[in-house]
């Protein structure tokens, strides 16, 4: 696969949450999954410890299965669905509902094709976090993330999309049955569909200006 012709600065600023422009009849090479994997293991790791995995998936049964527990966590209730409903109705102007309902539609779309999408990257960390202290819990975390946007950048330098999910975690467990992870010794930290995009020409994001959120100094 052909690196796209992309700066720094554009890799960087243009590797987004893509959720509807996921070519799902395309299939995914296996080598390019191993190619941005390479990359991503080279990302800063605390204490020169590599205590992370990736779990790959592309078993059309696992990805079912994995659909399955997302769908099952949005549709909880207080989950997703409900918390995007009730900023829907509480919203003060015609213009933030209308995002609101196309930000519902784009979710709704893609937990919908999730199963469809061709490969399912989970990142997981060995050691259960729920006891650690907060700096404790920092360092744990700050082992995988670095390596799981390393391996999104990747992606995306290589015309896949990609999207950094959570939602499944509420059913841990379940999906760790689903891949035979071991519970106990290792934790799942997300679930990332990847799958080439329809185009490879993307914006970069609508942010806040630094003035508001960037502190200098003091709060």
């Amino acid at each position: 696969m052909p690196i796209l012709n992309l700066s720094i600065d554009e890799l960087l600023t243009t590797t987004r949450a893509v959720r509807k422009r996921l070519d799902l009849t395309r299939p995914v090479e296996p080598e390019v999954i191993r190619e941005c994997l390479s990359l991503a293991v080279h990302a800063p790791s605390p204490g020169g410890m590599q205590n992370w995995h990736f779990l790959v998936v592309t078993d059309p049964a696992q990805r079912a299965a994995l659909a399955a527990i997302y769908r099952k966590s949005t549709l909880a209730p207080g989950g997703q669905q409900d918390i995007l409903q009730q900023m829907i109705a509480s919203a003060t102007n015609e213009k933030e509902k209308a995002e609101l309902l196309k930000a519902r539609e784009t979710i709704q779309h893609f937990t919908g094709h999730l199963h469809e999408v061709p490969v399912h990257v989970i990142p997981c960390i060995e050691g259960r976090a729920e006891h650690l202290s907060a700096s404790g819990l920092a360092g744990h975390w700050g082992g995988i993330w670095p390596a799981t946007w390393s391996f999104m950048l990747a992606a995306r330098s290589r015309g896949l999309g990609t999207v950094l999910t959570t939602l499944h975690l509420d059913f841990e467990r379940e999906a760790a049955d689903v891949l035979g992870i071991p519970y106990e010794q290792v934790m799942q930290v997300g679930l990332i569909p990847v799958a080439y995009t329809k185009g490879t020409t993307f914006k970069p994001a609508n942010r806040k200006p630094l003035s508001d959120i960037v502190h200098w100094d003091h709060w």
